[in-house]
């Protein structure tokens, strides 16, 4: 199904920047329908420090796409609520200002999960689970290819 360019609405690149901002979109919308009292920015965080507890500040950057700046403001903004907790450790010789779920940020974290979860099942009435995951790795191995292809600057 995946045609020629004929114009830009008609390429993988449209649908997958489209379904991102959908994707988006209904984030956030979900996020205060079942009011979590997180951005979604801040949840998308929180689940990646709770994933690589001790990862800086620069790398989780780089997970969620995002400069230093708004990933620092995110992280004061977790910080003040108690749900990370961040640590001077050394890398590469160097120090750096690491940082870790706390017990109430997991709390929360499995919650919002929970809630999260019959919402994120209504896909697979779309799309099958086997469909979703062969969709997942194909995804992922062009992201991994396009990022080889670009210098993100975080």
């Amino acid at each position: 199904m995946y045609k020629k360019l004929k114009h830009y609405t008609d390429t993988l690149n449209y649908e997958l920047e489209k379904t991102a901002r959908v994707m988006r979109i209904l984030g956030i919308q979900l996020m205060e329908k079942l009011k979590i009292d997180l951005m979604l920015d801040e949840y998308v965080a929180l689940d990646i420090v709770s994933c690589h507890q001790g990862i800086c500040q620069r790398d989780l950057a780089k997970l969620i796409i995002k400069d230093r700046a708004n990933t620092g403001r995110i992280l004061n903004s977790l910080e003040e609520k108690g749900l990370i907790t961040r640590f001077v450790d050394t890398k590469n010789n160097r120090l750096v200002r690491k940082m870790a779920i706390t017990e109430k940020g997991y709390k929360i974290l499995i919650s919002i999960n929970k809630k999260v979860e019959s919402y994120v099942a209504e896909t697979k009435r779309v799309v099958s689970e086997d469909e979703l995951d062969g969709l997942y790795l194909s995804l992922k191995k062009l992201r991994e290819k396009l990022e080889e292809m670009i210098e993100l600057k975080i």
